[in-house]
């Protein structure tokens, strides 16, 4: 028997999770990829800053994982507007969730209201049909929140020329409006010390790559208690990164003319505002170890006049209709694998989640990977054990003829290689900054190569 399973979300743990589906051993598995976008790939597509070839490589291997027999892609569709959950359990034997993270949390201190988040700004300049087509950046000193790896993506995003950018996939709209940008100083804030911070080693070494940017700690923000010193020891990631953060402090200022100010132990108490509720700078409290894991206040505050802040303090997932959702922690209740209800945690059936919707936005590719594996491995031994209910509609087709009767326009794999022709082409055609690709930004343009029929 041909089982049939429906995958929402076609980003990196969707596009796992359906590899892992059709190359188990036990069952004879066929994967439909829904996605909401004309275009598949998610968070590598459209957030991981675009000046960052190595980890875009990873397209190459989902495309790969996408170019199988037994997986179809179908996007553009949104899984509760043009087709409920409860029909999906229809057509097929399975559901699995994997529609990530893509909202920012709120900045919860007075004036927060005024900070921009992290994912406005990344899904702008990542082209991203749903976000901004231009961007104010007349803010000499900017303020970034939070010490991870997206909070350096968005530092040296606004710390690079336009010109450094163009030779990436970036739209002409995201290169016109990094043309008017004036930052010149930008200071990243984390509230506790160079130990704790997330970034990653080769991440945070690139930081200092250009020749127009130049990185600065200072000194005194370069502290450790035992716990700290333990972790370092522990772990040779964390090590990395506490020794380059220490090869930042040891410099002095030079002529480069912009700087990267990345402080510890200064934790955002306020954004400050003038009476026209315009930003006019960022207040923070100094931070200093307690010797167990935490941080306590020193009652030292500071002012840092900055014209603009974004913060970069985490993203969470959004609600699918007909679909359980824990809406403090922003995840879809579940056993590890299996979806649950939120009033008494039964199991509920046929229904699956993987990725950052199933555990929050934590962890890199490879933690992606392995999550994917917990989650099908649960639906393979459902399968096996005969607990998947045969769908009502079980023939391959179906699902595209009631999309078809509702006039959903939907984009297929096929109409990906005509969208990625057409990207590659503009690209090449640049004659100023010729490149790999530029970016589609307009969804019914990316829609008219894409979509199925075409």
């Amino acid at each position: 028997m041909t089982l049939r399973v429906a995958v929402v979300g076609a980003g990196p743990a969707g596009i796992y999770a359906s590899d892992l589906l059709i190359n188990n051993k036990e069952l004879d598995i066929h994967v439909d990829l829904f996605e909401q976008m004309p275009a598949p790939f998610g968070l590598i597509r459209y957030g991981v800053a675009p000046d960052h070839p190595r980890i875009k490589g990873i397209v190459k291997s989902l495309h790969n994982v996408l170019d199988k027999d037994n997986l179809r892609l179908i996007a553009n569709v949104t899984v509760g507007r043009d087709i409920t959950v409860e029909e999906l359990t229809d057509y097929y034997h399975a559901v699995v969730f994997s529609t990530g993270a893509v909202r920012d949390r709120e900045l919860l201190i007075p004036g927060g209201d005024k900070s921009i988040g992290a994912g406005e700004f990344v899904g702008f300049y990542d082209g991203n049909p749903r976000f901004e087509r231009s961007w104010d950046l007349s803010a000499e000193e900017v303020a970034v929140i939070g010490v991870g790896n997206v909070a350096l993506d968005i530092s040296r995003v606004l710390a690079k020329t336009a010109d450094e950018l163009a030779v990436t996939e970036i739209p002409d709209n995201v290169y016109e409006s990094l043309k008017q940008n004036k930052a010149k100083t930008v200071h990243m804030f984390g509230r506790r010390g160079p130990a704790q911070a997330k970034f990653t080693p080769k991440e945070l070494r690139e930081l200092d790559e250009s020749p127009t940017i130049q990185v600065l700690v200072d000194p005194e923000d370069i502290d450790y208690d035992q716990l700290s010193e333990e972790v370092r020891r522990a772990d040779k990631s964390v090590d990395l990164v506490c020794s380059v953060l220490e090869s930042y402090a040891m410099r002095e200022p030079d002529d480069s003319p912009h700087k990267i100010h990345i402080h510890f132990f200064e934790e955002p108490v306020e954004v400050l505002l003038d009476d026209a509720g315009v930003i006019t700078g960022i207040r923070t409290e100094r931070q200093e170890l307690d010797g167990q894991g935490g941080i306590t206040g020193t009652g030292k505050f500071t002012d840092w006049p900055v014209q603009q802040v974004y913060h970069a303090v985490g993203y969470r997932s959004e609600p699918v209709e007909g679909v359980p959702f824990d809406l403090e922690r922003h995840v879809i209740p579940n056993d590890g694998g299996h979806v649950l209800t939120e009033a008494d945690g039964e199991i509920v059936p046929k229904l699956y989640t993987t990725g950052w919707i199933k555990r929050g936005p934590v962890g890199l590719i490879g933690n992606t990977k392995s999550d994917a594996k917990e989650t099908t491995d649960m639906l393979v031994a459902d399968g096996v054990a005969g607990n998947l209910a045969t769908p009502t509609n079980d023939s391959a087709d179906a699902i595209l003829d009631l999309l078809r009767s509702r006039g959903v326009d939907y984009a297929t794999w096929e109409g990906w290689y005509k969208l990625d022709e057409a990207e590659r082409a503009l690209g090449a055609a640049d004659t100023t900054f010729p490149r790999e690709r530029k970016k589609i930004v307009e969804w019914e343009e990316m829609l008219g190569h894409s979509r199925a029929g075409e």
